[in-house]
């Protein structure tokens, strides 16, 4: 949809390359050894800030190897749980996982994901023993999930809201810092736990020493397809807010530290 709307914008064609593997940094390294020009840009999910801090090597450095240029989107999580649990929010998850220490078990899609970093942060911040198990993706997930075979799953909205709504699973909170317009009705985790806030969010980089006009160029570009954008993502449970290169700038370094604190007192390592 985005490079869609560039190509509409600019009179330039921007074409959707797929690079998977390697936790995302593959493609990631591509984009960091190629020219400044701004013609090889990056669109990726937080992961690609994350996954260096997870792995033993790393092919690339997030902050000598890109130059930022816009936040795209934020995508809260949905805390989903089984429809059998006897839970109905956070505040009544936290006294049953302390009741039943290391009993819960909550599913992560994969190893150092945003809903695995979500998951540790509320845990700890409600004072929750829950058991991590690693699947290989969101489906197999949501497959145990729905089947009983686990307690609950974070991950992003799109995928929990159509069971939520069948009554095959009970979303019982967002992550976000206010409540989401496609789920008015679900509190967020920090009605409950004081101060929580968390996203996977997506965004654009270049490769380090892009010129600044070029970044600012396509920063502005990016922005104005987001506005025409937003109604569309919204029904995705996805959050826009265009901003500036520096508001990128400082929410990615934000982040970051949160991540990196995370995963330093859960000692979370990909394999």
């Amino acid at each position: 949809m985005l490079a869609q709307k560039l190509s509409e914008q600019t009179g330039q064609q921007f074409v959707v390359e797929n690079r998977p593997g390697g936790n995302n940094m593959i493609g990631s390294a591509a984009v960091a050894t190629a020219l400044p020009d701004g013609y090889t840009l990056l669109f990726n999910a937080s992961t690609f800030t994350t996954t260096p801090m997870t792995v033993k090597e790393s092919q690339y450095d997030v902050l000598k190897d890109f130059t930022p240029i816009a936040l795209v989107a934020k995508a809260p999580l949905a805390v989903s749980v089984g429809a059998a649990l006897p839970v109905s929010d956070v505040k009544s998850l936290a006294p049953h996982a302390r009741a039943n220490p290391g009993k819960l078990t909550f599913a992560v899609g994969s190893t150092g994901s945003a809903g695995n970093l979500a998951t540790e942060l509320m845990a700890r911040a409600g004072d929750m023993k829950v058991l991590i198990v690693p699947y290989k993706g969101s489906g197999p997930a949501y497959q145990d999930l729905l089947g009983g075979r686990i307690d609950g799953f974070v991950d992003p909205i799109l995928g929990a809201v159509g069971h939520h709504k069948g009554g095959k699973l009970k979303i019982i909170a967002v992550t976000s810092r206010t409540r989401v317009p496609t789920l008015p009705d679900v509190p967020t985790v920090g009605e409950s736990i004081p101060g929580y806030e968390f996203y996977s969010w997506y965004g654009l980089w270049g490769p380090a020493k892009l010129p600044g006009d070029i970044a600012r160029k396509l920063n502005t570009e990016t922005n104005k397809a987001l506005v025409d954008m937003r109604e569309k993502l919204e029904a995705q449970g996805l959050l826009v807010t265009p901003g500036s290169i520096e508001d990128f700038v400082k929410f990615q370094a934000d982040d970051m530290a949160l991540s990196k604190k995370i995963i330093t007192e859960a000692n979370i390592r990909a394999e």
